[in-house]
């Protein structure tokens, strides 16, 4: 491994110079640059020049993820000023409550939180690899290169979020068109009428109790990387991983029946977790047809419940559904589905699963 010292590697203008303070320099020199310009205000000041008082501005903030810990210290760009003044519009405009205006904007902190931490680390272990780099000579390259890369990395950004966007007012136009808010029988129902699929590694943690933490990560990217190709090329949505699952949603049922069992056919080796030569590390899904209710990017209610713990009393490289799950999809010919023994499933009680495989064709 090599070591960087700030003229090696690149030949950036924003190299590291030698100062009594080296840190706290690069720290001035990339806040300015990222934030597109240098922090020129107090909290008093921002209120005084957004005309929004001080509560406001300090739950925002707080929402965000980036609480104002100092409020007397000059913390405040231009930038900040008139993200401020948007959000108060638009809460002003849709006469939004403050629960409204909190989700809204945790929204934006959270995914921007966990997107930049994702970004620098991938940029990380690029930078190591490519150069040969210990881990603190990685970093250290990383924020060299980052202030070049934020413009691009921004236009990514709300390009992505367009179109994921687009995507999604499209779905809901289709499937509301023509509904009328009073034509629900049952108003505590959930609103939402979707196929859930959890599908997650067989014996995780025994397969990798002996990697390094390296290791470790690269198994549980190509993991998350190959079942999101699988569910997305297959027509279904991703909701999130949790380390060794991930937790997918599907408009229609024979398309979520279809992820599951593309899952569940699909080795380690093909989802990348696997090296050439190496054992198969199957993968069990559970799918269930039924209500959810959509709520800060994540699904809840029974349904999700149920498919996760079908997940843990599927055996490798199979798909259990229950049994309402299972009528409906035996109006299709693609479809074989066998009745599994009844079993006490925690949380849920007593149940026989039902397993779906692919028809016979001759």
């Amino acid at each position: 491994m090599r070591a960087y010292s700030g003229d090696v590697l690149h030949n950036s203008e924003t190299s590291h110079s030698h100062h009594d303070t080296p840190g706290a320099d690069t720290a001035a020199r990339l806040d300015e640059t990222l934030l597109g310009g240098a922090r020129r205000y107090a909290l008093s000041q921002v209120v005084e020049l957004t005309g929004l008082d001080e509560q406001f501005v300090t739950r925002y903030w707080r929402w965000i993820g980036l609480p104002v810990t100092h409020p007397t210290e000059t913390w405040f760009t231009d930038a900040d000023v008139e993200a401020l003044k948007d959000a108060a519009g638009l809460f002003s405009a849709e006469q939004m409550d403050e629960r409204a205006q909190m989700t809204f904007i945790r929204s934006v902190g959270h995914t921007t939180e966990r997107l930049a931490l994702w970004q620098v680390e991938a940029l990380v272990e690029h930078l190591a690899r490519r150069y040969e780099l210990d881990e603190t000579s990685a970093r250290l390259l990383a924020l060299d290169r980052l202030p070049e890369m934020s413009e691009m990395l921004s236009r990514q950004l709300e390009h992505a979020w367009r179109r994921q966007l687009a995507a999604l007012t499209g779905r809901t136009a289709i499937e509301f068109a023509g509904s009328r808010g009073d034509d629900r029988n049952d108003t505590q129902q959930l609103p939402l009428v979707r196929a859930v699929g959890f599908a997650d590694i067989v014996s995780f943690t025994k397969r990798t109790a002996g990697l390094g933490s390296e290791e470790l990560a690269e198994f549980v990217q190509r993991f998350e990387a190959g079942a999101r190709d699988i569910i997305t090329n297959a027509g279904g949505r991703v909701v999130k991983t949790i380390g060794d699952a991930v937790l997918f949603v599907t408009d229609d049922l024979s398309t979520g029946a279809e992820v599951a069992l593309g899952l569940a056919e699909t080795s380690g080796a093909a989802l990348g977790t696997a090296a050439p030569g190496d054992p198969e590390i199957p993968v069990r899904v559970g799918l269930v047809w039924g209500r959810v209710l959509s709520r800060f990017g994540d699904i809840f209610g029974p349904t999700v419940n149920l498919a996760s713990r079908l997940t843990e009393q599927s055996d490798p490289s199979t798909v259990l559904v229950d049994k309402e799950t299972a009528a409906k999809l035996a109006t299709s010919s693609r479809y074989a589905l066998t009745a599994q023994p009844v079993r006490d499933i925690p949380g849920i009680g007593r149940m026989a699963p039902v397993r779906l495989q692919r028809a016979y064709q001759a």
